[in-house]
């Protein structure tokens, strides 16, 4: 796996880019309108990557965010979306948007992408709705939230990826008296969340 890319850029098109590495090796790499915006006229840049192997040749993938590289990730992981299909849904919404689309299972947004029609959006808000809502509770609590409550979004993202349903979760943390104990660490919620749960 090819995770990332770093060297000066030699050719910057809104579709890919060409990076020539410090061992003269000179990468073409596709990317979205979205990491193409991000990208600097000249000079040395580092990218993230996705390779993928097709009967026809091996692609390289470029972003400028982690974030978006995860969500190409998950959208190639849906049937019927490819690797070109996930680039243009990149490019036409940046990764918030895709993010709050999938968690609204607002569908309407993918089929008005060239290439996306209902079906597929359909399929991309069923595959991924749940796996993006394990992502989402921890990234959305605010920086400005007291202790309890970080524990509480924290160990609740924490248990939800581990497999245990949100509901059940969610039942087991307001029960515990860990979470009302100011010394008390993710680590310690989260075990005794697990003894509840088991």
């Amino acid at each position: 796996m090819i995770y990332s890319i770093r060297g000066k850029l030699v050719e910057r098109h809104p579709a890919y880019v060409v990076v020539e590495t410090a061992q003269g090796l000179a990468y073409q790499v596709s990317v979205s309108l979205n990491t193409y915006a991000q990208l600097p006229e000249a000079g040395d840049l580092v990218l993230l990557t996705h390779l993928v192997i097709k009967e026809d040749g091996h692609f390289l993938y470029g972003f400028a965010t982690a974030v978006e590289r995860q969500l190409f990730v998950h959208l190639i992981s849906v049937s019927g979306v490819g690797p070109n299909t996930a680039r243009l849904i990149l490019s036409a919404l940046d990764a918030e948007s895709v993010r709050s689309a999938i968690a609204n299972k607002d569908d309407l947004i993918f089929r008005k992408i060239k290439g996306v029609g209902p079906k597929t959006a359909q399929r991309i808000l069923i595959d991924l709705h749940d796996k993006l809502s394990r992502d989402l509770p921890g990234e959305a609590m605010p920086a400005s939230a007291t202790g309890p409550q970080r524990l509480y979004s924290e160990s609740m993202a924490a248990l939800v990826a581990l497999g245990f349903a949100r509901p059940a979760v969610e039942q087991v943390l307001r029960q515990l008296p860990e979470l009302k104990d100011p010394g008390a660490n993710l680590e310690q919620l989260i075990k005794a969340a697990l003894k509840k749960l088991a």
